[in-house]
């Protein structure tokens, strides 16, 4: 039956989640459980795409993207995959009528990770366009489960939470973008001169990224609230780490939220939602 067959491509999905991020799963069981498939499977696909960009090297990662932006489109026309990601991706995708125009942005922003770009701010905007904000819509629709209204109401606050997940991203993979893959996307960032000044700046765009994005986290459906804000609780708590370290501290290594903090943090959101009406 093709339903045991739905049933394992979304599993597939929510274990790819897991595997890939504690704070993005933790975030989830905090979701309504009829929109959680939706969020794995979304998930699921932008982590496949990042992975070839990211981590097949010495692989033809081109031709490898093109392939799964091939198989992209084809699961979408046809409505099934052998894939089993793009297959529960697919599934989602038509359920909460995601624009198949999120989707070509997403993986134009994958293809410029296979060029050796000098990322001026028109290519960073792209970039985090692409990359982050589309995402955040793709699961604004699962939020809203159908409401355009609320959709288009919320659509500027989702962007600059993806934008913020994104740049704090950046911040914490600093070092590893610029020695591993030979990334820096910080306009008119030089590494051998990032110093306390430059640090500031990043810093002041995305704490205001952080300050829209909650507005619109409080004005979400309650069965996607909580989760949500779980995520931006994590985020936020890795970007208050960030802002406090020296420049040298994000070139000497990646900095992390230990799973003790990140369980604590989950205690706290949980209580804070029973507690306060956010």
């Amino acid at each position: 039956m093709k339903s045991l067959y739905d049933n394992l491509c979304d599993q597939v999905s929510k274990l790819t989640t897991q595997v890939y991020s504690t704070s993005f799963s933790l975030g989830i069981l905090f979701l309504d459980s009829r929109i959680r498939v939706g969020i794995y499977a979304i998930y699921g696909y932008v982590r496949l795409a990042d992975e070839i960009v990211d981590s097949f090297s010495g692989y033809d990662q081109e031709r490898l993207l093109t392939r799964f932006r091939d198989d992209t489109y084809e699961a979408l026309a046809r409505r099934i995959s052998v894939n089993p990601v793009l297959h529960s991706f697919q599934e989602t995708v038509r359920r909460y009528n995601i624009s198949h125009s999120l989707i070509d942005t997403f993986l134009e922003s994958m293809s410029m990770d296979l060029r050796k770009l000098d990322y001026d701010r028109d290519n960073y905007d792209r970039y985090i366009l692409g990359s982050a904000e589309v995402v955040g819509l793709m699961c604004l629709h699962v939020f809203t489960e159908g409401n355009l209204d609320m959709y288009e109401e919320l659509r500027p606050a989702a962007m600059k939470l993806g934008a913020a997940f994104q740049k704090v991203n950046f911040l914490r993979d600093l070092r590893d973008d610029y020695n591993v893959l030979g990334r820096m996307y910080f306009p008119g960032v030089d590494i051998s001169n990032f110093d306390t000044r430059t640090k500031a700046q990043i810093e002041a765009e995305i704490a205001d990224d952080f300050r829209i994005a909650l507005l619109g986290i409080r004005k979400l459906p309650a069965g996607s609230r909580n989760g949500v804000h779980l995520a931006y609780v994590y985020y936020k708590s890795l970007f208050d780490k960030i802002r406090k370290l020296p420049p040298t501290r994000l070139l000497a290594g990646r900095v992390r939220i230990n799973n003790g903090k990140k369980l604590r943090l989950m205690v706290n959101t949980y209580l804070f939602h029973r507690l306060v009406n956010f």
